[in-house]
Protein backbone atom coordinates (compact mmCIF):
# COMPACT_ATOMS: atom_id res chain seq x y z
CA UNK A 1 0.00 0.00 0.00
CA UNK A 2 0.60 3.78 -0.73
CA UNK A 3 1.58 6.13 2.70
CA UNK A 4 3.26 9.13 3.08
CA UNK A 5 5.88 9.08 5.56
CA UNK A 6 8.58 11.24 6.70
CA UNK A 7 12.01 11.23 8.48
CA UNK A 8 11.12 13.37 11.74
CA UNK A 9 13.50 16.27 12.18
CA UNK A 10 14.65 16.23 8.71
CA UNK A 11 13.21 18.76 6.59
CA UNK A 12 12.49 18.03 2.85
CA UNK A 13 11.91 13.96 3.86
CA UNK A 14 8.64 13.46 3.33
CA UNK A 15 7.80 10.93 0.62
CA UNK A 16 5.30 8.33 -0.86
CA UNK A 17 6.32 5.20 0.09
CA UNK A 18 5.12 1.42 -0.23
CA UNK A 19 4.50 -0.26 3.18
CA UNK A 20 2.66 -3.73 4.44
CA UNK A 21 -1.12 -3.64 5.05
CA UNK A 22 -0.86 -2.75 8.73
CA UNK A 23 -0.64 -5.62 11.36
CA UNK A 24 -3.67 -6.63 13.37
CA UNK A 25 -2.20 -5.84 16.41
CA UNK A 26 -2.04 -2.36 15.54
CA UNK A 27 -5.87 -2.29 15.91
CA UNK A 28 -8.75 -4.87 15.53
CA UNK A 29 -10.31 -2.96 12.63
CA UNK A 30 -9.21 -2.00 9.11
CA UNK A 31 -10.10 0.77 7.37
CA UNK A 32 -9.60 2.02 3.66
CA UNK A 33 -8.39 5.61 3.84
CA UNK A 34 -10.44 7.98 1.68
CA UNK A 35 -9.89 11.47 2.94
CA UNK A 36 -6.33 12.94 5.09
CA UNK A 37 -7.21 16.50 6.13
CA UNK A 38 -3.65 18.78 5.79
CA UNK A 39 -3.15 21.23 8.46
CA UNK A 40 -0.31 23.09 10.29
CA UNK A 41 0.84 20.28 12.36
CA UNK A 42 1.14 18.45 9.35
CA UNK A 43 3.64 21.29 7.53
CA UNK A 44 5.66 21.54 10.81
CA UNK A 45 6.39 18.23 10.87
CA UNK A 46 7.62 17.79 7.06
CA UNK A 47 9.57 21.20 7.75
CA UNK A 48 11.43 19.24 10.23
CA UNK A 49 10.51 20.97 13.71
CA UNK A 50 8.86 18.04 15.85
CA UNK A 51 7.40 14.64 15.12
CA UNK A 52 8.67 10.93 16.52
CA UNK A 53 8.54 7.98 14.89
CA UNK A 54 7.15 4.73 16.26
CA UNK A 55 9.40 2.80 18.16
CA UNK A 56 12.05 0.80 16.34
CA UNK A 57 11.20 2.58 13.12
CA UNK A 58 13.15 5.74 11.75
CA UNK A 59 10.18 6.74 9.32
CA UNK A 60 7.05 8.18 10.77
CA UNK A 61 3.65 7.94 8.76
CA UNK A 62 1.87 11.45 8.46
CA UNK A 63 -1.16 12.30 8.44
CA UNK A 64 -3.94 12.83 11.95
CA UNK A 65 -6.92 14.45 10.17
CA UNK A 66 -8.27 10.64 9.12
CA UNK A 67 -11.98 9.53 7.14
CA UNK A 68 -12.11 5.92 5.87
CA UNK A 69 -14.21 2.98 5.36
CA UNK A 70 -14.17 -0.02 7.38
CA UNK A 71 -13.56 -3.04 5.84
CA UNK A 72 -13.29 -5.43 8.43
CA UNK A 73 -14.31 -5.02 12.04
CA UNK A 74 -14.65 -7.71 15.21
CA UNK A 75 -18.51 -8.78 15.62
CA UNK A 76 -18.78 -7.22 18.61
CA UNK A 77 -16.89 -3.82 18.09
CA UNK A 78 -20.23 -1.78 17.03
CA UNK A 79 -18.83 -1.06 13.61
CA UNK A 80 -19.43 -3.06 10.12
CA UNK A 81 -17.93 -3.16 6.82
CA UNK A 82 -19.06 -0.16 4.98
CA UNK A 83 -19.15 2.42 7.85
CA UNK A 84 -17.37 5.72 7.74
CA UNK A 85 -15.01 6.67 11.05
CA UNK A 86 -12.50 9.00 11.72
CA UNK A 87 -9.54 7.89 14.69
CA UNK A 88 -8.40 9.11 17.61
CA UNK A 89 -5.68 10.88 17.54
CA UNK A 90 -4.15 10.71 21.02
CA UNK A 91 -3.52 7.25 22.74
CA UNK A 92 -3.42 7.42 26.25
CA UNK A 93 -0.13 7.01 28.41
CA UNK A 94 0.65 3.55 29.71
CA UNK A 95 1.17 4.19 32.83
CA UNK A 96 -1.60 5.45 33.20
CA UNK A 97 -1.81 9.04 34.89
CA UNK A 98 -4.72 10.01 36.35
CA UNK A 99 -5.81 11.75 33.16
CA UNK A 100 -5.38 8.99 31.22
CA UNK A 101 -7.31 6.38 33.17
CA UNK A 102 -9.77 8.44 33.51
CA UNK A 103 -10.30 8.35 29.44
CA UNK A 104 -9.62 11.83 29.35
CA UNK A 105 -5.77 11.65 27.77
CA UNK A 106 -5.81 15.10 26.47
CA UNK A 107 -4.99 16.02 29.41
CA UNK A 108 -2.24 13.72 29.96
CA UNK A 109 -0.28 14.91 33.10
CA UNK A 110 2.96 12.94 31.99
CA UNK A 111 3.43 13.99 28.59
CA UNK A 112 3.66 9.73 27.63
CA UNK A 113 0.80 9.67 25.62
CA UNK A 114 1.28 8.93 22.44
CA UNK A 115 -0.44 10.37 18.63
CA UNK A 116 -1.09 8.69 15.53
CA UNK A 117 1.20 10.89 13.00
CA UNK A 118 2.65 12.84 15.43
CA UNK A 119 4.12 11.29 18.28
CA UNK A 120 5.01 7.63 18.33
CA UNK A 121 2.59 6.29 16.19
CA UNK A 122 2.10 5.67 12.67
CA UNK A 123 -0.56 8.40 11.01
CA UNK A 124 -3.63 8.15 9.21
CA UNK A 125 -1.86 8.82 5.73
CA UNK A 126 -2.11 5.58 4.27
CA UNK A 127 -4.12 3.55 1.67
CA UNK A 128 -5.32 1.29 5.10
CA UNK A 129 -4.90 1.93 8.66
CA UNK A 130 -6.04 -0.49 11.93
CA UNK A 131 -7.79 1.63 14.82
CA UNK A 132 -9.38 -0.31 18.26
CA UNK A 133 -12.50 -0.29 18.49
CA UNK A 134 -12.38 2.50 21.39
CA UNK A 135 -10.62 4.82 19.10
CA UNK A 136 -12.91 4.58 16.47
CA UNK A 137 -15.92 7.55 15.84
CA UNK A 138 -18.12 6.70 13.97
CA UNK A 139 -19.22 8.95 10.66
CA UNK A 140 -23.12 10.18 10.01
CA UNK A 141 -23.93 8.93 6.54
CA UNK A 142 -25.18 12.13 6.07
CA UNK A 143 -21.75 13.94 6.35
CA UNK A 144 -20.14 12.06 3.24
CA UNK A 145 -16.98 13.77 2.91
CA UNK A 146 -17.46 16.53 5.81
CA UNK A 147 -16.51 13.84 8.35
CA UNK A 148 -12.78 14.58 7.91
CA UNK A 149 -13.63 17.93 9.51
CA UNK A 150 -14.57 15.76 12.62
CA UNK A 151 -10.53 15.78 13.94
CA UNK A 152 -10.29 19.61 13.57
CA UNK A 153 -13.67 19.93 15.23
CA UNK A 154 -12.74 17.98 18.08
CA UNK A 155 -10.08 20.77 19.09
CA UNK A 156 -12.38 23.23 19.01
CA UNK A 157 -15.19 21.37 20.85
CA UNK A 158 -13.31 20.13 23.71
CA UNK A 159 -12.07 24.64 23.79
CA UNK A 160 -16.33 25.39 24.49
CA UNK A 161 -16.59 22.06 26.49
CA UNK A 162 -13.86 23.67 29.00
CA UNK A 163 -15.10 27.91 28.22
CA UNK A 164 -18.52 26.58 29.89
CA UNK A 165 -17.17 24.94 32.47
CA UNK A 166 -15.38 27.81 33.44
CA UNK A 167 -18.19 30.14 32.98
CA UNK A 168 -20.13 27.96 35.14
CA UNK A 169 -17.70 29.10 38.24
CA UNK A 170 -21.05 32.12 38.17
CA UNK A 171 -24.03 31.26 39.30
CA UNK A 172 -25.46 33.40 36.44
CA UNK A 173 -23.42 32.95 33.58
CA UNK A 174 -25.22 34.42 29.87
CA UNK A 175 -22.54 34.86 27.51
CA UNK A 176 -23.80 37.09 24.46
CA UNK A 177 -20.83 37.90 22.19
CA UNK A 178 -17.77 35.38 21.08
CA UNK A 179 -14.87 37.07 19.01
CA UNK A 180 -12.49 34.47 16.92
CA UNK A 181 -9.35 35.94 15.75
CA UNK A 182 -8.43 33.93 12.53
CA UNK A 183 -10.36 32.88 9.81
CA UNK A 184 -9.01 28.92 9.06
CA UNK A 185 -10.46 25.71 9.70
CA UNK A 186 -10.72 25.83 13.59
CA UNK A 187 -11.27 30.16 13.87
CA UNK A 188 -14.63 28.85 11.28
CA UNK A 189 -15.53 25.81 13.75
CA UNK A 190 -15.21 27.47 16.85
CA UNK A 191 -17.64 30.48 15.18
CA UNK A 192 -19.98 27.82 13.92
CA UNK A 193 -20.03 26.27 17.35
CA UNK A 194 -20.76 29.79 18.83
CA UNK A 195 -23.44 30.38 16.38
CA UNK A 196 -25.10 27.10 17.03
CA UNK A 197 -24.93 28.51 20.68
CA UNK A 198 -27.44 31.54 19.79
CA UNK A 199 -24.44 33.90 20.33
CA UNK A 200 -23.30 36.89 18.51
CA UNK A 201 -20.42 35.88 16.52
CA UNK A 202 -17.29 38.32 15.01
CA UNK A 203 -14.36 37.13 13.42
CA UNK A 204 -11.39 39.15 13.08
CA UNK A 205 -9.21 38.36 9.99
CA UNK A 206 -6.75 40.29 7.71
CA UNK A 207 -8.10 38.73 4.26
CA UNK A 208 -10.54 41.11 2.90
CA UNK A 209 -10.90 39.35 -0.33
CA UNK A 210 -11.06 35.48 -1.18
CA UNK A 211 -13.67 32.71 0.25
CA UNK A 212 -13.30 33.95 4.20
CA UNK A 213 -15.49 36.87 4.06
CA UNK A 214 -18.57 35.50 2.55
CA UNK A 215 -18.05 32.27 4.23
CA UNK A 216 -18.08 34.78 7.72
CA UNK A 217 -21.19 36.16 6.78
CA UNK A 218 -22.80 33.48 5.45
CA UNK A 219 -22.58 32.19 9.14
CA UNK A 220 -24.49 34.60 10.32
CA UNK A 221 -20.81 36.20 11.82
CA UNK A 222 -19.91 39.79 11.30
CA UNK A 223 -16.25 39.86 9.79
CA UNK A 224 -13.79 42.46 11.14
CA UNK A 225 -10.08 43.30 9.43
CA UNK A 226 -8.85 45.41 12.04
CA UNK A 227 -7.62 44.40 15.32
CA UNK A 228 -8.96 47.48 17.54
CA UNK A 229 -12.02 47.36 16.10
CA UNK A 230 -12.22 43.73 17.17
CA UNK A 231 -10.96 44.23 20.57
CA UNK A 232 -13.57 47.13 21.05
CA UNK A 233 -16.68 44.95 21.12
CA UNK A 234 -15.27 43.83 24.51
CA UNK A 235 -16.68 39.85 23.89
CA UNK A 236 -17.83 37.54 26.49
CA UNK A 237 -15.75 35.02 25.09
CA UNK A 238 -12.64 34.94 22.59
CA UNK A 239 -11.32 32.16 20.94
CA UNK A 240 -8.06 32.92 19.60
CA UNK A 241 -6.76 30.72 16.45
CA UNK A 242 -3.75 32.80 14.91
CA UNK A 243 -1.03 32.73 17.46
CA UNK A 244 0.01 35.75 16.21
CA UNK A 245 1.70 37.27 19.44
CA UNK A 246 0.44 41.13 19.01
CA UNK A 247 -2.96 39.78 18.68
CA UNK A 248 -2.94 37.46 21.80
CA UNK A 249 -1.59 40.50 23.89
CA UNK A 250 -4.26 42.62 22.99
CA UNK A 251 -6.22 39.75 23.77
CA UNK A 252 -5.66 39.23 27.29
CA UNK A 253 -7.28 42.24 28.82
CA UNK A 254 -9.46 42.39 25.37
CA UNK A 255 -12.64 40.51 26.92
CA UNK A 256 -15.49 41.80 29.36
CA UNK A 257 -15.47 41.46 33.03
CA UNK A 258 -15.61 37.88 33.98
CA UNK A 259 -14.45 36.82 30.40
CA UNK A 260 -13.36 33.99 28.93
CA UNK A 261 -9.87 33.81 26.67
CA UNK A 262 -9.03 30.25 24.99
CA UNK A 263 -5.99 30.27 23.35
CA UNK A 264 -5.99 27.37 20.53
CA UNK A 265 -3.28 28.87 18.35
CA UNK A 266 0.13 27.64 18.59
CA UNK A 267 2.83 30.52 18.66
CA UNK A 268 6.56 30.67 16.67
CA UNK A 269 9.23 31.76 19.53
CA UNK A 270 8.96 35.66 19.72
CA UNK A 271 9.48 38.23 22.45
CA UNK A 272 7.12 41.04 22.82
CA UNK A 273 7.64 43.58 25.64
CA UNK A 274 4.36 43.11 28.15
CA UNK A 275 4.09 45.74 31.64
CA UNK A 276 2.90 42.30 33.18
CA UNK A 277 2.07 44.77 36.26
CA UNK A 278 -1.18 45.95 34.81
CA UNK A 279 -1.87 42.65 32.47
CA UNK A 280 -2.26 41.09 36.37
CA UNK A 281 -4.13 44.14 37.37
CA UNK A 282 -6.73 44.11 34.63
CA UNK A 283 -6.95 40.25 35.08
CA UNK A 284 -7.34 39.91 38.60
CA UNK A 285 -10.13 43.37 39.13
CA UNK A 286 -11.87 41.93 35.41
CA UNK A 287 -12.05 38.00 37.22
CA UNK A 288 -10.85 36.88 34.09
CA UNK A 289 -10.04 34.34 32.88
CA UNK A 290 -6.57 33.10 30.30
CA UNK A 291 -6.52 29.58 29.35
CA UNK A 292 -4.73 27.17 26.74
CA UNK A 293 -6.32 23.66 25.28
CA UNK A 294 -5.33 20.93 22.40
CA UNK A 295 -6.16 18.14 21.59
CA UNK A 296 -9.47 16.24 21.90
CA UNK A 297 -10.77 13.12 23.80
CA UNK A 298 -13.52 10.53 22.89
CA UNK A 299 -16.00 12.83 23.90
CA UNK A 300 -15.01 15.81 21.77
CA UNK A 301 -15.06 13.75 18.97
CA UNK A 302 -18.47 12.68 19.44
CA UNK A 303 -19.80 16.39 20.18
CA UNK A 304 -17.77 17.85 17.45
CA UNK A 305 -19.67 14.95 14.94
CA UNK A 306 -22.68 15.67 16.51
CA UNK A 307 -22.27 19.96 15.85
CA UNK A 308 -21.13 18.76 11.81
CA UNK A 309 -24.31 16.86 11.51
CA UNK A 310 -26.24 20.05 13.07
CA UNK A 311 -24.81 22.27 10.36
CA UNK A 312 -25.48 23.54 7.22
CA UNK A 313 -23.99 21.11 4.65
CA UNK A 314 -23.47 24.07 1.74
CA UNK A 315 -21.95 26.07 3.98
CA UNK A 316 -19.44 23.13 5.64
CA UNK A 317 -18.46 22.44 1.83
CA UNK A 318 -17.04 26.13 1.34
CA UNK A 319 -14.49 25.07 4.33
CA UNK A 320 -12.86 22.60 2.03
CA UNK A 321 -11.71 24.37 -0.70
CA UNK A 322 -8.54 22.48 -2.19
CA UNK A 323 -8.83 18.04 -2.72
CA UNK A 324 -5.25 17.10 -3.97
CA UNK A 325 -4.74 13.33 -5.57
CA UNK A 326 -2.63 10.99 -3.50
CA UNK A 327 -0.07 10.86 -6.48
CA UNK A 328 0.37 14.96 -6.02
CA UNK A 329 0.54 14.84 -2.27
CA UNK A 330 3.21 17.40 -2.08
CA UNK A 331 0.99 20.22 -3.01
CA UNK A 332 -1.34 19.57 -0.25
CA UNK A 333 1.94 20.84 1.80
CA UNK A 334 2.26 23.66 -0.38
CA UNK A 335 -0.06 26.89 1.00
CA UNK A 336 -2.25 29.05 -1.58
CA UNK A 337 -3.68 32.43 -1.06
CA UNK A 338 -7.70 30.99 -0.51
CA UNK A 339 -6.76 28.06 1.05
CA UNK A 340 -8.78 27.20 4.33
CA UNK A 341 -8.74 22.79 4.61
CA UNK A 342 -6.67 21.07 2.20
CA UNK A 343 -7.29 17.43 2.02
CA UNK A 344 -5.35 14.44 0.23
CA UNK A 345 -7.91 12.27 -1.37
CA UNK A 346 -6.40 8.95 -1.58
CA UNK A 347 -9.33 7.66 -4.01
CA UNK A 348 -7.48 9.09 -7.03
Amino acid sequence: MRAITVLPGLAGSVRLDERPTPNPAEGAILVRTLLLGVCGTDAEIVSGYYGAAPPGAERLVLGHESLGEVVEAPPDSGFVQGDHIVGVVRRPDPVPCPACAAGEWDMCRNGLYTEHGIKELDGFGAEYFRVAPEAAVKVEPSLGDLGVLIEPASIVAKAWDHMERIGARAKVWQPRRLLVSGAGPIGFLAALMGRQRGLDVHVFDRNRDGPKPDLIRGLGATPHHDIDDAVALAPDLWVECTGAPAVIAKAFTATAPAGILCLLGVSAPMRVEIDLGALNRDLVLGNRVVFGAVNANRDHYLSAAAALAQADRDWLVGLITRRVPLRHFAAAFRREADDIKVVIDFRK
